[in-house]
């Protein structure tokens, strides 16, 4: 009744009343109102930065007693957004986000005054429809989203592979499945997926991609139409649509605007019908040189040394999608010169370089890699790319040839630059071709960034770094956070940093081919003073800190989040995250140093010994260089401390021997078997 006596509108009133804005900024766009009669009050409001628009629309839920949702692209059933003419949506800010259990349709609205709406987009869906309220800028971001421009101008398939069975099928551009597979891959697309998957299940067909190493759903649709889906998918790849019993493996290039995309189809069978995996290969120009890798110096010095020689191998080793094959073409950029001749074979041609003679494995045509390469050695290459060694034929071929004057180039899966060797040895590669025909091993990994525009600051509970097992002295420090935005889609990461770890081929490595993985690692450390994929993600961490407001007093902005999704995606442990996320701007120091012995058993940075110095005696930043080696010095007294246990068992029996008048040899045999 009070809002009804006020001489102001009824939405301005509310909008006082809850605090939205003040008397005099009403006063000022009634003013303005009076000059523009066919303005809305609350777009002046807007306009003048008076309020936001979601703040209007859940005054326009409270006065209309709706729901007032924040909408997300998220949060909108592709299914129930299809019902519904895109210009329709866009002439009245509407949106349909979701079929509900009684069969109704929910539509999120910006204005719930204009009611015209209601009966013309009632008799478009042909279903009772709910209405709720949400902010207008965010219904207009979600239309742009969900319809995006389609067929004949986002995608078009630039390869003859759509056969004469499409015009059986009848699947003009206008329908269902044709619409859907388009727009899901113009937004798999846009938002940089790698992968995009149409998994079909029980009752919906879900598409999935993978951005930055990790899955997210981007679209369902009714299981009904699965099989058209499909269909469609086939098509374009040129693939038999009456085959739904066997694999099926092809190829589509697709130009959207001045990107040319080409994109491996792999269909599946499944219990609940075909899978179908995209795997988007982006034919953009190679990268650039090494430096553009921002390799830690000493890395980038051994790497560049390696590929420098007239002969020999580098091998990259780490799981799929880890950016090898974007080492190995800046590894290429380095030698790209006209004095030299480089072919690569690869499965398929990532990149696309002047100067290389660039060669696809076509398994149908009997080209592959064992038979490629063959054909490749009698070309006079002076530098061979191989994709990836995948059978021992192929690794005979490349390291022999390694050894007979070529530089060679490849990839192989295995966890670290250290256990490369013992794959090798798996794959039945004689032990001393190993040793002399590989120049260096390369580990890589890709781990996500925290985005940017959503990054915040915040304070970590005690059992958060309790659980990291960290000291609790590190909780002062200023920790970051993303908590998830449009730009990043909601998950609070943008894109990806590498980490190396390069192992070069000395001849302490050498002799120690076919030895444990662990003992060629503490040896590479020891003597070439090698960062391992953990240390380097801590190098990276360091170099991204950031100052903050409290920088003057010292202290130093760094991200939890890179640290624990560096211990996850490198296999640490939670005990070894003190090396992840202590050193931005933290020393460890021995303030109490321990014995030898406990020294011998020291296992942990974390454990009594190493404890951090108080905030207030924080050292300022040492350069980069004096970082390193002062990182690569404690890494190996660490490494010494916590393996080298026999020859501390043994001093500690020398010790005991000469203070018990034993001759040192026999009080080492005693304490060696005491153990």
């Amino acid at each position: 009744m009070e809002a009804a006596r006020s001489p102001w509108p009824a939405l301005g009133a509310l909008l006082v009343r809850n605090g939205a804005i003040t008397a005099e900024q009403l006063e000022m766009a009634i003013e303005a109102k009076r000059l523009a009669p066919q303005r809305r009050l609350g777009e002046i409001l807007v306009e003048q930065g008076s309020t936001t628009r979601a703040a209007i629309g859940r005054v326009l839920a409270e006065q209309h007693d709706l729901e007032f949702i924040d909408l997300k692209p998220s949060t909108v059933n592709l299914d129930a957004a299809m019902m519904r003419p895109e210009a329709l949506a866009k002439r009245y800010n509407a949106i349909p986000i979701r079929i509900l259990e009684d069969g109704s349709v929910l539509v999120a609205v910006a204005d719930p005054t204009n009611v015209m709406f209601s009966d013309e987009l009632r008799l478009a869906i042909g279903a009772p429809l709910r209405v709720c309220v949400a902010a207008g800028d965010a219904i207009a971001a979600v239309i742009d989203r969900t319809y995006e421009h389609d067929v004949g101008g986002t995608l078009e398939t630039v390869s003859p592979t759509e056969t004469e069975d499409a015009t059986d099928l009848d699947l003009g551009n206008d329908t269902p499945a044709v619409l859907f597979v388009n727009k899901s891959i113009a937004k798999g697309l846009d938002i940089g997926a790698s992968d995009i998957h149409f998994a079909p299940q029980a009752k919906r067909l879900f598409v999935r991609a993978r951005v930055d190493g990790v899955m997210r759903e981007i679209g369902s649709i009714s299981s009904s139409t699965a099989p058209a889906v499909s269909s469609r998918l086939k098509i374009m790849a040129g693939l038999d649509i009456a085959e739904r019993r066997a694999p099926q493996d092809g190829r589509v290039t697709i130009r959207r605007g001045p990107q040319t995309v080409d994109i491996r189809v792999a269909v599946l069978p499944t219990t609940n019908g075909e899978k179908v995996t995209l795997r988007v290969l982006s034919q953009g120009e190679a990268p650039g040189s090494l430096t553009d890798l921002g390799m830690w110096p000493r890395s980038h010095a051994a790497l560049e040394n390696a590929i420098r020689q007239p002969f020999g191998s580098v091998v990259v080793v780490g799981p799929t999608g880890s950016g090898k094959t974007t080492t190995l073409y800046a590894c290429l950029q380095e030698l790209n010169d006209p004095d030299r001749s480089l072919v690569t074979l690869e499965d398929p041609v990532e990149y696309r370089a002047p100067g290389l003679d660039q060669i696809e494995i076509n398994p149908r045509a009997g080209l592959t890699f064992a038979s490629g390469l063959r054909t490749i050695l009698r070309s006079d290459p002076d530098v061979i790319l191989v994709g990836e060694i995948r059978d021992e034929e192929t690794a005979h071929i490349a390291f022999r040839a390694a050894m007979t004057g070529h530089l060679v180039l490849t990839t192989l899966h295995a966890q670290s630059a250290a256990a490369a060797i013992q794959r090798l040895v798996d794959m039945r590669v004689d032990r001393g071709i190993i040793a002399t025909s590989i120049n260096c091993f390369v580990a890589q990994r890709l781990v996500r960034r925290l985005c940017r525009d959503c990054m915040e600051p915040y304070t970590p509970e005690p059992s958060e770094i309790s659980a990291l097992n960290v000291p609790l002295a590190f909780a002062e420090m200023a920790f970051h956070r993303s908590v998830g935005c449009s730009a990043c889609l909601e998950s609070g990461y943008r894109g990806r940093a590498a980490i190396f770890e390069v192992m070069s081929m000395t001849d302490e490595i050498a002799m120690l081919v076919g030895a444990p993985t662990r003992e060629i690692e503490a040896t590479a450390i020891k003597t070439q003073g090698m960062l391992t994929l953990r240390d380097d993600g801590v190098r990276l961490g360091r170099r991204h800190v950031a100052r903050r407001g409290s920088a003057g007093r010292g202290r130093r902005a760094c991200s939890l989040g890179l640290a624990v999704l560096l211990a996850r995606q490198v296999g640490a442990r939670p005990r070894y995250l003190t090396r992840c996320v202590c050193l931005p701007g933290v020393r460890a120091s021995a303030t109490s140093r321990p014995s030898p012995s406990r020294r011998a058993h020291t296992r942990q940075p974390t454990q009594p010994g190493f404890r951090i110095r108080a905030l207030s005696r924080l050292l300022p930043p040492v350069p980069r260089t004096a970082d390193a080696r002062e990182l690569g010095s404690k890494h190996r007294r660490l490494r010494r401390a916590s393996t080298v246990r026999h020859g501390a068992g043994r001093a500690r029996a020398r010790g005991r021997g000469a203070d018990r008048g034993r001759a040192p040899a026999a009080g080492a045999a005693a304490g060696v078997c005491a153990r």
